[in-house]
């Protein structure tokens, strides 16, 4: 008998890269739409000027060695942590919220891979063709000048975007044109061109080498949001039903071009084109059924659609849609099914933080104080007989400006307060200053008082009244 060799394992598959066709509809209008917006924002922020009285006119500036963010009007100190972390916390809660309505839509159209993807296939389709004559350059072999020139082309562009991409990170940590004309002069700090090199590499690589590889295999989200899908979340479907019939998809060609004769013969609406798997960006195909690479993107549907219309055939055969409504025997119109204790869970938490960041952010005082009792030695008694009580007063900064703090006592007799010759203090923005206080009463009055108030009133008229403790040898 004959033996039959045992086939080897291949535990890995060399890599066919993504070439996607592009293709015209609503989400990929929307997608422009968002590519657009983005890197409006991204790379116009830090050259949009923004009045200010202290510090670089500069919409958006992280100033590190000044300890601050600046965010148009509002200015973040360290002493704000808590309200970026309750930033992190909504932008947490809010990705929570939309995967379980609408699966993976953040990936599709607002992360920062697929956006840099996007523009980097775009550069790619506007110097190479289309997705044939990309197909066909791929095969070319690199002794052909056309090869070498039009993929050259495309590196070459690919990296300009990568070095801007960079640049720009780097021009929010400083005044964008001081910092920019410094970087090119060589006067920039180490820093600076670190973190250009660094960026300018890890995004060529995201968006031109790895691309769909980032969405598959790094990014932890991909894996862990089948937690947060429910049969009730509206995701990128093929309706299986619709599309194979009884006797599965077959191509359109002679007596089965219409969908009466398609339905007689019992195959469904699917004319088995490819073209959903081509215009994908990941590469998979949507007919096999919800698959984790799937970045929800909506391109497929914009293609089948396209199909579809062609044929004479209804829309929808790929459409977001839920496993709830394509399980029903007559599937009804796809809406969003809001009404579970998961997704008002989240909109819950998301409503009352972005409250409570709100009313953070609208009612910050313009300073901080703290106000503590110098112990070592808790009192003095004083040659006199008189006691003195010492403490120290810490006033920061917060308004956006310069500003002038005057400190003073209510319940004390008059001239019982001595603040050396700091009657009235000015303090930069972001900056600190710390007060030596010393009350001095004498025995009877430090007999009957205990307790007094520190005034503390800054140039805008704001006032905070803070309680003080008086110490004697009595209290003590």
């Amino acid at each position: 008998m004959e033996q039959v060799k045992p086939q080897e394992l291949q535990l890995y598959a060399k890599r066919v890269p993504v070439t996607p066709r592009s293709i015209k509809g609503a989400f990929r209008n929307f997608k422009t739409a968002v590519l657009l917006l983005g890197f409006t924002v991204y790379f116009g922020l830090p050259w949009l000027p923004w009045p200010r009285t202290e510090g670089p006119s500069q919409s958006v500036l992280f100033d590190i060695p000044g300890r601050r963010f600046l965010i148009f009007d509002l200015a973040i100190h360290p002493q704000d942590i808590f309200l970026l972390s309750l930033l992190l916390f909504i932008a947490a809660a809010l990705l929570f919220f939309v995967t379980a309505l609408l699966g993976r839509a953040f990936c599709g159209y607002f992360c920062f891979q697929t956006l840099w993807t996007d523009a980097f296939i775009w550069i790619e389709h506007w110097l190479q063709g289309e997705r044939p004559q990309r197909l066909k350059l791929m095969k070319t072999p690199w002794s052909k000048a056309e090869k070498l020139l039009k993929v050259g082309s495309t590196r070459i562009l690919w990296f300009g975007l990568s070095f801007w991409t960079a640049m720009t990170f780097v021009l929010y940590f400083g005044h964008a044109p001081d910092l920019i004309a410094r970087f090119f002069r060589g006067e920039a700090a180490a820093a600076a061109y670190i973190t250009v090199a660094t960026l300018t590499v890890t995004t060529y690589l995201a968006a031109g080498v790895l691309r769909e590889h980032v969405c598959m295999f790094i990014c932890p989200y991909g894996r862990f949001q089948s937690a947060m899908y429910d049969p009730e979340t509206l995701t990128v479907h093929y309706d299986r039903r619709r599309g194979e019939g009884s006797a599965g998809r077959v191509a359109a060609r002679t007596g089965l071009r219409t969908r009466e004769e398609r339905q007689a013969k019992g195959h469904g609406d699917c004319i088995d084109c490819g073209l959903c798997v081509q215009v994908c960006p990941v590469g998979i195909d949507i007919r096999d059924g919800l698959q984790y690479p799937c970045i929800a993107c909506g391109l497929c549907i914009d293609a089948c659609n396209q199909i579809m219309d062609k044929m004479g055939f209804p829309r929808g055969l790929i459409r977001y849609d839920s496993e709830t409504n394509l399980a029903r025997p007559t599937p009804a119109p796809p809406r969003l099914e809001w009404k579970r204790l998961k997704v008002m869970g989240y909109g819950l938490a998301l409503v009352l933080m972005s409250a409570y960041l709100v009313y953070g952010l609208t009612h910050r005082q313009s300073f901080e104080h703290s106000i503590q009792q110098v112990r070592q030695p808790l009192y003095v008694v004083l040659s006199d007989g008189s006691i003195r009580n010492r403490y120290e007063i810490r006033l920061t900064n917060l308004s956006g400006a310069e500003d002038s703090f005057t400190v003073s006592v209510r319940g004390l007799p008059e001239g019982a307060l001595d603040l050396g010759n700091f009657d009235k203090v000015t303090i930069r923005n972001g900056k600190s200053v710390t007060l030596q206080a010393s009350v001095r009463l004498d025995p009877e009055t430090a007999a009957r008082i205990t307790e007094f108030e520190f005034v503390i009133r800054n140039g805008r008229g704001e006032t905070v009244v803070d309680t003080a403790h008086f110490f004697t040898r009595r209290s003590g």
